[in-house]
């Protein structure tokens, strides 16, 4: 069944107008149809069609049910947006399917792109969460500062992702401890500083490699991203 976000269904059960437009409009539904509500929240709703509005269709609550992420440990990966728009657009898509708690703009030195709107990346979420039939929006960060970013941090597994072979550097999978809240941090194109790198692992980050071969930057999050999925699922 098609599902509809709503974030507020529980204290006001009419759903948004974009939403309403699809579900009237687009899907034609009448009063009367039965339809499925998540909130983002890890929630989700059985819900009776009351008014055909294309701008703000009403509902009524039948059921509720805790639907949580599939995984128990928290998932971060903060990424120097690139410079063309499209790729980080495609990397919230997977990363929101494939499963992640908080996504991080991060603003480095070397940084192709220094603004980010965050407003389009959470609608591309939005239709990434319900299409992968998840009840849970992970979150969005606005850009933020690459100092803050490390120095903030407070996952019990910190990595960050660096190219230059000068730091030594370990392998993602063998230094990946199971079920446990991770940190991942990847670079622009240009890489990390040598300062940042630095700054991180004074900070607790462990310096990896993805493998020899020389990934893009939406590339190497999304890689490391579905590493982890993969190492807890084969426990």
């Amino acid at each position: 069944m098609i599902r509809f976000y709503a974030p507020d269904i529980n204290t006001n059960p009419v759903l948004p107008e974009g939403e309403s437009t699809h579900c009237v409009k687009i899907l034609r539904m009448q009063p009367g149809n039965s339809i499925e509500v998540i909130d983002g929240k890890g929630n989700a709703y059985t819900c009776r069609l009351l008014d055909a509005h294309h701008k703000h269709a009403l509902v009524e609550i039948l059921e509720q049910r805790h639907e949580p992420l599939s995984w128990e440990y928290h998932l971060t990966v903060a990424v120097a947006p690139t410079k063309h728009m499209d790729r980080m657009e495609w990397l919230i898509e997977k990363l929101t399917e494939i499963g992640v708690n908080r996504f991080i703009p991060a603003l480095c030195g070397r940084s192709e792109r220094k603004e980010i709107k965050t407003e389009r990346l959470e609608k591309i979420a939005i239709s990434a969460m319900k299409q992968s039939l998840k009840a849970v929006l992970p979150k969005i960060d606005g850009i933020t500062p690459i100092k803050k970013i490390i120095t903030e941090c407070n996952a019990k597994q910190r990595f960050i992702c660096y190219c230059d072979d000068s730091v030594e550097r370990r392998t993602l999978a063998k230094e990946y401890t199971c079920n446990t809240d991770t940190f991942v941090l990847i670079g622009p194109e240009g890489d990390f500083t040598i300062e940042e790198v630095n700054l991180a692992i004074a900070n607790g980050f462990i310096p990896i490699t993805l493998g020899a071969n020389r990934l893009r930057t939406e590339t190497a999050a999304l890689f490391a991203a579905t590493q982890i999925h993969t190492i807890n699922q084969l426990l």
